[in-house]
């Protein structure tokens, strides 16, 4: 009898990492349901990747929510926008933006913020950790979104051009503060 209690704990274990493997890698090692059980939501679940055109345009994945497409319409208007230190936060339209202000304005199209923030105050927006949809990346001297696999920012421009655009390379975000808007 004692050798099956040891066969059933050795068949857990194998179990229990070959869960581990098969999992999805890009799951946050933070990831959590924000409150909901697994069965009302799966936030740990990848998404599905929107497509960047060659105009600079992002196309949002089918699957993505109502509030994310928006939020992806706002940033595709001020797309070519150059960068203006202070763009965007004593009005929503501009000539410029800076990091913080083309961050607010893309999440002020999905209904996500109802006035600009600085990079600063952004460490402490909405949730805490990186969220399904869209996590946004702050510290005190800049701020940046990844929203469905792209990455929304005024740095990393090649060809010299300054302003918020979507890139497909991700950055390294060492230093700053991640936080998502609950149940995206």
């Amino acid at each position: 009898m004692h050798h099956n209690f040891r066969l059933a704990g050795l068949a857990f274990v194998v179990a229990l990492f070959a869960t581990a493997l098969i999992g999805p890698g890009s799951a946050s090692a933070g990831c959590s349901t924000g409150g909901m059980s697994p069965a009302e939501v799966d936030v740990c679940t990848p998404t599905a990747k929107a497509k960047l055109l060659d105009n600079g345009m992002l196309v949002p994945p089918k699957s993505a929510p109502a509030r994310v497409k928006k939020v992806i319409a706002a940033a595709n208007k001020i797309r070519s926008k150059p960068y203006i230190y202070g763009g965007g936060h004593a009005r929503w339209w501009d000539r410029g933006y800076d990091c913080s202000g083309s961050v607010s304005f893309a999440l002020h199209g999905g209904k996500f913020l109802e006035s600009p923030l600085p990079s600063g105050p952004m460490m402490d927006w909405a949730e805490e950790g990186e969220g399904r949809w869209i996590t946004v990346y702050a510290n005190g001297g800049h701020a940046y979104a990844v929203i469905a696999g792209f990455r929304w920012d005024t740095s990393g421009d090649s060809g010299g051009e300054t302003g918020p655009r979507w890139h497909e390379e991700l950055r390294d975000n060492v230093g700053f503060e991640a936080r998502h808007p609950a149940g995206y």
